[in-house]
C-alpha cells in the first residue's frame, strides 16, 4: 500500500527578503518545508546556512524541516543542521565520504536521514543504503538552480527504487525534487513517489491552499 502524499514547498523559491513569511505561508497548507543547502562547490550556487532554519525555529515555525544538503562534505555539517532544528537531513551519494557513518550520525543526532541521487547517477549507487534511510530523494533536475524543467527520464528511476521498496518491504519515503507541479507530480506518483518538493509552482500558485489540497489528493 502506497504512503499518503506529502507536499514539501521549497523555501529556495520563496521571498528571500522575508523567509519567515514564506515559510509560514507554506506551513499553513503543507506538512513539510524543504530547505535546500548549497555550498557553491558540489552545486554551482549558494543558498542557506544553518542559521536560516535556526532563525525560523526562533520565529515559531514548528513544521517538519526537510533539509537537503547539497554539499561537497556534508558529514562536517550534519550536527549544525540538527542543532538548527532539522527534522530530516538528506545527503548526496555522489561526493566521496563515509555515507553509512554520516547517515548513522544523523540518526544519533535525533533526526531522520535520507539519501539523494542526481539525474546522472544510477539508482544502483544507493541500493546498498536504502534499508538504512527514512527517505530517498530522486533529483528530477540537475541541482543548483530553481525553475528548471522536469526530466521525464527520471520516472524509470523512481519505478526501480519503488520496486526495491516493495520487494524488501521497506518503509522509506520516495521524494522528487525539480520541476514538480501538479502534472509532473501525477506522473511521479504513478511511478511510486509519495513526497513532492515544489518550489516555483507552489509560490507562484494563485491559491496555495488549493494547490496543496490537490497534492494531498494524489
Amino acid at each position: 500500500m502506497s504512503l499518503a502524499s506529502i507536499l514539501a514547498p521549497s523555501l529556495l523559491a520563496g521571498d528571500h527578503a522575508n523567509l519567515a513569511a514564506s515559510a509560514r505561508s507554506a506551513a499553513e497548507v503543507a506538512p513539510w518545508l524543504h530547505i535546500d543547502i548549497m555550498d557553491g562547490q558540489f552545486v554551482p550556487n549558494l543558498s542557506f546556512g544553518p542559521e536560516v532554519p535556526a532563525a525560523l525555529r526562533r520565529a515559531g515555525l514548528k513544521t517538519f524541516f526537510d533539509t537537503h544538503l547539497m554539499l561537497a562534505e556534508p558529514q562536517k555539517y550534519v550536527e549544525a543542521f540538527a542543532k538548527a532544528g532539522a527534522n530530516n537531513i538528506s545527503i548526496h551519494i555522489e561526493p566521496a565520504y563515509d555515507h553509512r557513518a554520516t547517515l548513522a550520525r544523523i540518526r544519533e543526532l535525533g533526526c531522520q536521514c535520507g539519501i539523494v541521487l542526481n539525474p546522472g547517477t544510477p539508482a544502483s549507487a544507493i541500493e546498498p543504503l536504502v534499508a538504512l534511510v527514512d527517505l530517498v530523494l530522486v533529483m528530477t533536475v540537475q541541482p543548483g538552480f530553481g525553475g528548471q524543467p522536469f526530466r521525464t527520464d527520471m520516472l524509470a528511476k523512481l519505478g526501480e527504487i519503488d520496486g526495491w521498496r516493495k520487494l524488501r518491504a521497506l518503509k522509506f519515503r520516495l521524494e522528487v525534487d525539480g520541476g514538480v507541479d501538479l502534472a509532473t507530480a501525477a506522473q511521479c506518483r504513478a511511478a511510486g513517489a509519495d513526497t513532492f518538493v515544489a518550489g516555483t509552482s507552489f509560490f507562484k500558485a494563485a491559491d496555495r491552499a488549493a494547490f496543496a489540497k490537490a497534492f494531498a489528493a494524489l
